[in-house]
């Protein structure tokens, strides 16, 4: 047995007791919420879009709010130590100015060519550099190195609800011979993830 509180269109609010310690709430005679001895609830019918789950202004801090994932597999050769983009950017648009984001970018394909030079590749938010997290990679007396992949992570207190964009720049750090980012297609990827704060 169950008790019941049912709603009803002719008499109003009904109660049915009984001792099985199960509750269900009606409408019209029709379940719509059980709750078992368990505090376990189940809900006949299915929420509204508007009031599906917790508002996401409501959730505890460290909650994901959203995620944004991008990638690229196109080779970039730089020559110089002029920083370039290696074409792995993302943008996200914060619902809240007190959140963070959790950048993760992976560069792959990274390789030079002659002299003793690696890869420096830097964090880039909007137009400025904000963290550099790899200065000489792959950097060896040999003509070549081996190709490998370069990845990071970095959390960033941005401020604003305004759009805002991640880009990795790579450069020659030695500025005596070439770099290359994605050789042969292989696919670098960034993933943003807004954190409640």
């Amino acid at each position: 047995m169950t008790s019941l509180i049912n709603a009803s269109t002719s008499a109003g609010v009904v109660s049915t007791p009984d001792t099985s310690g199960v509750l269900a709430l009606q409408t019209a005679g029709t379940t719509a919420v059980t709750v078992d001895a368990s505090q376990n609830v189940t809900l006949a019918g299915t929420l509204t879009t508007s009031s599906r789950g917790i508002a996401k202004a409501s959730l505890p801090t460290g909650s994901v709010l959203q995620v944004i994932n991008a990638s690229t597999s196109t080779s970039i050769t730089n020559n110089t130590s002029t920083l370039v983009s290696t074409g792995l950017t993302a943008s996200i648009t914060p619902l809240f100015n007190t959140s963070k984001i959790l950048i993760i970018a992976s560069v792959a394909g990274i390789s030079k060519f002659t002299n003793n030079t690696g890869a420096t590749l830097q964090l880039y938010k909007n137009s400025g550099n904000i963290f550099q997290f790899a200065l000489t990679g792959g950097a060896n007396n040999s003509t070549n190195t081996s190709t490998y992949a370069q990845t990071t992570n970095y959390l960033d207190s941005p401020a604003t609800t305004s759009s805002t964009s991640y880009t990795v720049y790579f450069g020659s750090q030695q500025n005596n011979a070439g770099v290359m980012v994605q050789q042969n297609g292989d696919a670098s990827t960034i993933t943003l993830m807004e954190i409640a704060a």
